[in-house]
């Protein structure tokens, strides 16, 4: 009787399991705010104010069909991806110096203190004139974005890294660049995780006002650009359309990449993640 029943409750145990992977509370939460969306818009019924969830996603397919805003995108993130790639890469570079010395660390507590609470935005001006009208200006908005929040996130995490592992890395004879990889990394590896995240989340905030206060040429605009001129076209379902595109890339980076990275790192070292 119990060879018989075993299968069973093998797949009962692996439905049971299968179910629980699928982000049912999400769906559920996304099938809602849809739905109120479309129960609004046809109330207000004005299409120039607030299109359906119907008339958005025939938009949004309709612009991937003419294959402009699969260009926009890849436009956006290629600069999106350059710029947070420039920015992380100097952030680990000042967070590290700042854990190995005590001039680092007065130079990284200092230019986050001028800098962190300055507007990407309010850089612009400054952007247009050492650059131009273009892709390097937005990089450059892009880098200092994610920079501040990056670094401060990564040195948080540092600090909290408590004495006793620290000590074990200098018994261990760790010192300079590989104390930083092979011991404050790994310890403060959730809360670097969390700036990333935020730094992610930055990043694309501001290409896409940036792109929407001066863009660039209509050939070499992003996301930002496509919902610029849908706007000025009085074209609002693009507009939602377009603002559809960032949050479902959002919504798949976070869900792919930053879960994927988490459970390979932080649920496996058995880290509490943040």
């Amino acid at each position: 009787m119990s060879d018989v029943a075993a299968p069973k409750l093998a797949r009962a145990s692996a439905r049971q399991h299968a179910f629980e992977g699928i982000p049912w509370r999400r769906i559920v939460i996304l099938a809602g705010f849809a739905l109120a969306w479309e129960l609004y818009a046809r109330w207000l019924d004005n299409a120039l104010l607030l299109p359906t969830v119907g008339a958005t996603l025939s938009a949004l397919w309709s612009a991937i069909l003419s294959g402009e805003l699969p260009n926009r995108t890849l436009t956006s993130l290629r600069v999106l991806i350059t710029g947070y790639a420039i920015g992380v890469a100097i952030a680990a570079v000042l967070t590290t110096l700042a854990a190995l010395s005590r001039w680092g660390n007065e130079a990284l507590g200092l230019l986050t203190s001028m800098f962190n609470p300055l507007p990407a935005i309010a850089l612009l001006p400054i952007a247009l004139l050492w650059f131009g009208v273009g892709t390097p200006s937005l990089i450059f908005v892009i880098v200092h974005s994610v920079l501040w929040p990056v670094a401060l996130a990564c040195y948080g995490g540092f600090l909290a890294v408590p004495p006793t592992l620290r000590m074990a890395g200098r018994n261990l004879g760790l010192s300079g660049g590989r104390f930083v990889a092979e011991i404050l990394v790994p310890a403060a590896f959730p809360q670097i995780l969390s700036g990333l995240r935020i730094g992610w989340a930055f990043a694309w905030r501001t290409l896409i006002a940036a792109e929407l206060v001066f863009g660039v040429s209509a050939r070499s605009g992003g996301i930002g650009w496509f919902i610029y001129t849908s706007r000025a076209q009085l074209e609002t379902a693009s507009v939602f359309a377009g603002l559809l595109t960032v949050i479902l890339i959002g919504l798949l980076v976070e869900g792919v990449i930053f879960r994927t990275l988490t459970r390979i790192t932080v649920q496996r070292w058995g880290q509490v993640q943040t």
